[in-house]
């Protein structure tokens, strides 16, 4: 039987097991999944009750989870199931103020959206109808700001977005500056969109031309060196902005003929053309270990069959989905894109006996990635057999061949709450710490973590005891603790002992497999410099990784991990 942790109760608890009129929890956790099975397997023509009892398993074994929306919302009345969503913005006030509403919408339901602002003309632009000058994307971007403050995902929590400015819009440095004081813009992350003729005018150090979205003129220039400087410092300043490589983005992309991808979904990890939505699960790779030969290692006919039923089990959502509008029941279905990833690497790692920081852990990961990716282009071209193609696959890349049920298989997202609840470690991130907290997920209040793998490891080692745990849980690390085996502390590197050159080369081996992106964030310490973070972004677009994002420990005042440090009064 599938026993939760303490914070993974509290999660459920909170936002994800149904309640009454009154606000009564009304179903168990096992129940929940039975919920969330039954209706998935609603889909299926036949065998209802066969596949019903495989999803149902998969998920209470903690092999794979779905995105949230689909634990919240699955056979309740109207269940959108759906995490990401792209929403055009057009140049006029009321196509601004419609997708306003259907963000709305979306945010309300559980989801989260995308928007490039990119077609909204410069602040101080002539406007005809009115006689007066435009307020720009930035004004716009903090009008948004606001209705998402109030409009709760799923009723639970605020929503969430990305707001992209490509790097040839005249507002670009408003927009690279507008989070810079902490405060404005928080619903939002905000990337700008490069172009490959960007980076390669910034190698030669020239003039960078901006063009106004409205007249399609040049309405001035600045050096291309100085917008990069900008947007470095300020991403060293407050984590924003991150990078979208848009050529890369749409060199990759599975319908040209759909138009070009300019956006994302919040976190990066789904590039979507407008009104276009897709559906997110994860297995948990630290369930993916066996021990069959007396050493651990991966199960890999486990880990095909979790993929096989988990790409069913996506596609079996854009089926039985509740869709808010038309538009996205349209491009959803007619590209029936679905993006299955992992979570738990790093514990597989450990399990392993691999240090993360490790030549062997990144070619570990391109192979992992390749297998998932085969067998799920696999189980999408048995399913197209069995069930169809997706409509577009005609004028897809993949005509004449594979024929396929799906444009995209495999997304790397970040994973947050279902992480918890599979009590496992974020995505392909390295542990945070050894011990952290995680603070304002469920209404201000802060639970904590401490690794069960270190534990275990330390009780094999008959070194764990009381006075051991206090130090972890004061450092979060045990760099600097003595009698624990350099071997250990290698393989208990935490996120912020990492180097940054692991971090970029563990998102490039998983996006050389991965069709949709890869959503990681490079954690940097405290110490790290402007220099160290452009240096990130000119190598993550020399990796052809499709977006980059980083995070200095600190830079912003509030944060959701805290690793526990006793000298800065963070206990744990």
């Amino acid at each position: 039987m599938t026993i939760f942790t303490k914070n993974a109760i509290q999660i459920l608890k909170n936002r994800y097991l149904l309640k009454s009129n009154e606000g009564k929890i009304i179903e168990t956790p096992e129940q929940m999944f039975h919920r969330v099975a039954k209706f998935v397997a609603s889909a299926e023509e036949k065998d209802q009750a066969i596949w019903e009892t495989r999803f149902f398993d998969i998920m209470f074994q903690l092999y794979f989870l779905p995105n949230s929306p689909t634990l919240m919302n699955a056979g309740v009345k109207k269940g959108q199931l759906s995490a990401c969503f792209v929403l055009p913005v057009e140049d006029s006030l009321e196509a601004i103020f419609s997708t306003l509403k259907n963000a709305a919408l979306i945010h309300q339901s559980g989801g989260g959206t995308g928007f490039n602002f990119s077609k909204l003309r410069p602040k101080g632009d002539w406007t005809t109808n009115s006689g007066g000058t435009s307020s720009g994307p930035v004004a716009f971007m903090k009008i948004y700001d606001a209705a998402t403050e109030n409009v709760k995902q799923g009723g639970k929590r605020r929503g969430a977005n990305m707001g992209i400015l490509n790097i040839d819009h005249p507002d670009i440095e408003l927009f690279i500056n507008s989070k810079s004081d902490d405060r404005s813009i928080k619903n939002f992350n905000i990337s700008v969109g490069i172009t490959n003729k960007f980076m390669e005018t910034l190698e030669k150090g020239l003039d960078w031309d901006l063009i106004n979205p409205r007249t399609k003129k040049i309405e001035k220039s600045a050096k291309a060196t100085a917008l990069w400087q900008n947007i470095v410092r300020q991403a060293w300043k407050t984590g924003d902005p991150g990078l979208l490589f848009l050529d890369t983005i749409n060199r990759s992309n599975p319908l040209p003929g759909s138009g070009e991808i300019q956006s994302t979904n919040p976190c990066g990890e789904v590039p979507l053309v407008d009104y276009e939505s897709c559906n997110l699960g994860s297995v948990n790779l630290s369930k993916m270990i066996s021990f069959l030969s007396g050493k651990p290692e991966i199960d890999f006919d486990k880990l095909k069959n979790v993929v096989t039923t988990g790409i069913r089990f996506l596609d079996n959502i854009i089926s039985v989905n509740h869709y808010l509008l038309p538009e996205v029941e349209a491009v959803t279905k007619a590209h029936r894109k679905i993006g299955l990833g992992v979570m738990g690497w790093a514990e597989m790692l450990i399990q392993l006996e691999i240090p993360y920081a490790s030549q062997e852990a990144v070619d570990l990961a391109e192979i992992l990635m390749k297998f998932i990716k085969d067998s799920s282009y696999k189980a999408s071209e048995n399913l197209a057999k069995e069930k169809g193609k997706f409509p577009k696959w005609e004028e897809s890349i993949y005509c004449p061949e594979p024929e396929l049920r799906n444009a995209t298989c495999n997304s790397i997202a970040p994973t947050g709450t279902i992480s918890v609840l599979a009590n496992t470690s974020y995505s392909i991130e390295p542990l945070f710490a050894l011990a952290f907290n995680r603070v304002g997920i469920l209404g201000g209040k802060t639970q904590t973590e401490i690794s069960s793998l270190l534990i275990k490891k330390l009780e094999i080692l008959g070194l764990w005891n009381e006075n051991l745990e206090n130090a972890i849980r004061s450092e979060g690390s045990i760099k600097n603790i003595d009698g624990i085996p350099d071997g250990i502390k290698k393989l208990f590197e935490t996120s912020l002992e990492i180097s940054r050159d692991y971090h970029l080369l563990h998102q490039k081996a998983f996006q050389k497999h991965t069709d949709n992106a890869v959503s990681k964030t490079i954690n940097l310490p405290e110490n790290a410099s402007v220099d160290d973070i452009s240096e990130i972004y000119l190598r993550a677009w020399k990796y052809k990784l499709k977006g980059i994002t980083i995070y200095r420990y600190g830079s912003k005042s509030q944060q959701v991990l805290q690793k526990c440090n006793l000298n800065s009064g963070i206990n744990c």
